[in-house]
């Protein structure tokens, strides 16, 4: 039974590898998948999915006006006799609400399972419009985890970094690297804006 499943974790804690792992996954048994990454917050070209590692693969991007269901369902016809049979989607927390339920109707009308991957929470721990609506709607939500740039707890926040200093303002979305962003537990997000 096809579901929707959302894999969040921070930054540096392998979302993009694992997506490219997966797709080989299915791939190597000749099995064909799709993968989406949407145009906003692209580390990489639009049209490509690149890990940190190095590993990088061909994306569908998605823009604010994409359909998602009529993107998935005309691959699927041009892609008959044969089948799809995974949606394999990055960054999904720069989602919008309307592009999550294209993903359930993926999931409950064409029988595809979509796999979701992207941060939870942003730099102010507030959700992402697409996190919030995957952990509202997807079937399975798994963590996947790193440890604190600074210690050895695990991590669940990010802290950004302006000419080397923390910073806890600005817009939600700002491209950037280990030079902006470091992934790190809940004490050393609160001991970086702590004020003495």
């Amino acid at each position: 039974m096809a579901q929707l499943y959302y894999k969040y974790g921070t930054m540096n804690s392998g979302k993009s590898f694992e997506i490219i792992k997966v797709a080989h996954n299915y791939e190597e048994q000749g099995k064909p998948v799709l993968i989406y990454s949407p145009s906003v917050g692209a580390r990489e070209s639009v049209d490509r999915v690149g890990s940190r590692v190095g590993f990088e693969r061909e994306a569908v991007p998605v823009h604010d006006d994409t359909d998602l269901f009529e993107s998935v369902r005309s691959f699927v016809s041009a892609a008959a006799p044969s089948k799809i049979y995974c949606v394999l989607v990055d960054e999904a927390q720069f989602l919008k609400r309307h592009h999550v339920l294209e993903l359930t109707r993926v999931v409950d009308e064409l029988h595809i399972p979509v796999m979701a991957f992207g941060l939870k929470n942003d730099f102010q721990n507030r959700l992402f419009e697409g996190s919030y609506n995957l952990l509202v709607q997807a079937d399975k939500i798994e963590e996947i985890k790193t440890i604190c740039w600074y210690c050895d707890r695990k991590a669940t926040m990010v802290i950004r970094f302006r000419d080397g200093q923390p910073v806890n303002t600005g817009e939600q979305i700002q491209v950037g690297g280990n030079e902006d962003y470091k992934p790190v537990c809940r004490r050393c997000y609160n001991e970086a804006f702590r004020k003495d």
